[in-house]
């Protein structure tokens, strides 16, 4: 439903680095980004952006791909959605037709439940501001709470009416099915064939992913009737598991990554009240246990949590729960206690921006000072109240997966309970061990029934998540857990280590093609002496054509056949692009010659000062022609992979996005001013006639081996003009030998 240009426009305007970076905290490492991979439980760095290739790859887990791959693997979107999702993100106006009965059946659950709970966060946003009964009541209690009209709108608050099927009714009247609003919890089913809302009477607050979109919601009473529970929540649907979404997320990523620190509070008005006062980077558990969800969510945007809590004793209890859970995922925590009378909320409210800032400077207090104090004020002078509180603490110590933390901790808690340090690091290491036991039962129990679930499925058991090769418990500092091989199913056409070979050189081939295709190769003399501007793609389809080669996969030659349907189309928006690239040329040529006339002239006689003015004339026609051939370069080399990596066909997409990724090289931390990094592109010339020999090789090989099949079952008066033909074989592969340097010894 999206026309060519337009999904070209989305595709040309979609920045790799930008869209990543709402989701992942990006650092700059030469001409790379880099960042914690957002598909598997990354502790170290492993994901890698680069803005020149437009993709992105994961060096741990294997996930990656341009912008469209991207947003359709981590918001599980259709490839349609995806590019919608980025028109909105750009601005870009997308003429839709209105969709069928047809179409809107066909639309997934995850989708349809995604468009419900933006229609009723919309609907519960007009019910606030515009009925008198949601200014009386929603508008007035957000205004107590001291909310201000931009803060209630960054969060998009509403209300939902005391009526028994209001929204019920509006829902289904606006076409919604009934089973749907049941499904994602905004309804509840009655008696009477119908339905009653499950929010009625209370303000809301919707619940967002990372990414913006509405996936539940919480809403709040108004009500004193202690039997009346205080705070509903959306149930678990398709799209809203409360164990990996962290309420605020959405709001402080940014400012999370800014700061690389989060402070975790309890519930929604303390984010809100926090946001507001000025401290942004500020999230939610929404009142449930800290998960490894939320961890992996938090972990992304940064390593340093800051634990926010009530000062009674429940929320002293809940801190030390949390601090656990951190620690083992490898976080750096730090605990804030309140007065005993305060809340997040309340106590921004009755401070100002400086007099909090100023309270967690003072207070803020390191975990294993906290819980040790914690601890031993419970157990006072009881001796086995003591040695279970000094227990609690090391299991603590035994979480961090960083040995030099955990010797730095050891030490702390042996000077706080005078106790031997070598004492406190053998019971560290004893639990520990324990740990990774657990976790090695826990793994195998996980591939057991994944391979029951494969075998009663009838398919090959697929890899195992990457976030199992990192176990949720730290583990001894020399263990390395093996990565899990799932070998393919085989095609019985590809048993023979011939046919591998050849599989091997056209994927070679292809990879060349997918990033290098429209790179300028040479001038080609067609006949006549007519010399013509030849690429990659198009030499090799001309070598493809002249020896009568095919490829033998079908999806390296469905994805040929679809880089050469681009032919056409990169010449036309070549030459669009060379336009735009002469006015942009001119424009910084005008722009440093105005420059250098605005600057004052040195004490030059006339013809020195020409000849000066010549000299700089030249150098900035220099500089600007050097920054045209590295933009045009770019251009060429990145046309085939923005469109194959973005293409409408799930397999080329997926092949083009590994083959990319494939070719996007971590880069060194040691760099040096004097370092020349000689490019694959700029090898083309040798490289691609080189991969071509190879395939022409490995086809010779192929064929060599099939008529040895025939000669070993042929008849006696069919063997001379076998032998024949294999010898015609051998000379060619001798040939080719001479070429690409393989030595080739004939057995016969």
């Amino acid at each position: 439903m999206i026309d060519h240009n337009t999904v070209q426009q989305i595709l040309d305007t979609a920045d790799i680095v930008d869209v990543v970076s709402d989701f992942v905290a990006l650092k700059r490492r030469g001409a790379n980004w880099i960042g914690l991979c957002p598909f598997h439980n990354d502790r170290r760095p492993s994901f890698y952006v680069s803005r020149a290739k437009g993709i992105c790859k994961c060096f741990a887990c294997g996930e990656g791909g341009s912008a469209v791959n991207f947003i359709m693997k981590h918001e599980q979107l259709s490839y349609p959605e995806a590019l919608r999702y980025l028109a909105r993100k750009y601005h870009i106006e997308i003429q839709e037709k209105e969709l069928t009965d047809e179409e809107k059946q066909a639309q997934t659950e995850r989708e349809a439940m995604l468009m419900l709970n933006e229609w009723a966060c919309s609907y519960f946003e007009k019910q606030l501001h515009e009925t008198q009964a949601g200014q009386d009541i929603g508008l007035s209690y957000f205004r107590e709470r001291g909310f201000i009209d931009a803060t209630i709108k960054e969060f998009r608050l509403g209300y939902s009416s005391e009526s028994y099927d209001d929204f019920y009714k509006a829902a289904v009247a606006q076409g919604f099915n009934p089973q749907l609003l049941f499904d994602v919890g905004l309804c509840i089913p009655d008696d009477r064939n119908g339905g009653h809302d499950r929010f009625r009477g209370r303000v809301m607050f919707p619940i967002m992913n990372i990414a913006g979109k509405v996936i539940a919601f919480g809403g709040r009473t108004l009500k004193k009737d202690k039997e009346v529970a205080k705070y509903v929540n959306s149930p678990e649907s398709a799209i809203y598991s409360k164990r990996n979404v962290i309420f605020g997320l959405y709001q402080a990523k940014r400012e999370i990554s800014k700061a690389d620190k989060c402070y975790i509070v309890e519930g929604y008005a303390d984010v809100i009240s926090m946001y507001q006062a000025g401290f942004k980077n500020v999230i939610a558990s929404s009142g449930t246990a800290l998960t490894e969800g939320h961890i992996h969510a938090i972990r992304r945007f940064t390593s340093n949590v800051t634990e926010m809590f009530d000062g009674d004793a429940a929320g002293v209890k809940a801190a030390i729960r949390g601090v656990d859970m951190l620690l083992k995922e490898g976080l750096n925590i730090k605990v804030l206690p309140l007065p005993p009378e305060d809340d997040p909320d309340t106590f921004v409210r009755a401070h100002s921006y400086a007099e909090v800032e100023d309270y967690i400077e003072k207070n803020e207090a390191d975990f294993i000072n906290f819980k040790s104090s914690v601890v031993l004020k419970d157990a006072k002078n009881d001796p086995i109240k003591r040695t279970a509180a000094i227990t609690d603490v090391v299991k603590s110590i035994a979480l961090i997966p960083d040995e030099i933390a955990r010797m730095v901790y050891a030490k702390e808690c042996s000077n706080l309970f005078g106790m031997d340090e070598q004492i406190i690091l053998r019971q560290i290491k004893q639990y520990r061990n324990k740990y990774l036991e657990q976790w090695r039962k826990e793994r195998q129990q996980q591939q057991s029934r994944e391979q029951r679930m494969s075998e009663q499925s009838g398919k090959a058991p697929s890899p195992a998540p990457a976030m199992n090769d990192v176990p949720p418990a730290p583990l001894p500092d020399d263990f390395v857990p093996e990565t899990e091989q799932v070998t393919p199913p085989q095609d019985a056409n590809r048993a023979s280590s011939a046919m591998a070979g050849v599989d091997v050189q056209e994927r070679e081939i292809i990879r060349l093609i997918v990033n290098y295709g429209m790179c300028y190769l040479a001038e080609t003399d067609y006949g006549e002496g007519v010399m013509q501007h030849t690429t990659v793609l198009e030499y090799i389809n001309n070598e493809i054509h002249l020896d009568q080669m095919d490829f033998s996969d079908p999806l390296y030659k469905r994805t040929f056949m679809t880089a050469l349907q681009y032919i056409e189309p990169y010449y036309k928006d070549l030459e669009t692009f060379n336009t735009q690239l002469e006015k942009r040329t001119r424009q910084f040529i005008a722009q440093e010659t105005a420059k250098q006339n605005e600057e004052e002239p040195d004490a030059l006689d006339s013809a020195s000062l020409i000849s000066e003015q010549e000299r700089k004339e030249k150098a900035i026609k220099a500089k600007a022609n050097v920054m045209a051939h590295n933009e045009l370069t770019e251009f060429s080399c990145g046309y085939l992979i923005k469109v194959l990596c973005s293409i409408d066909d799930d397999q080329v997409r997926q092949l083009a996005c590994d083959l990319a990724t494939d070719n996007m090289p971590q880069l060194s931390k040691i760099h040096t001013q004097f370092a020349v990094i000689v490019e694959e592109r700029d090898k083309l010339l040798n490289l691609v006639p080189e991969r071509l020999y190879n395939w022409k090789n490995a086809l010779l090989v192929l064929r060599i081996s099939e008529v040895k099949s025939q000669i070993a079952q042929a008849a006696p008066e069919q063997l001379p003009k076998l032998m024949e033909h294999l010898q015609e074989l051998y000379n060619v592969r001798h040939q080719l030998a001479a070429i690409i340097g393989d030595r080739v010894v004939n057995p016969i």
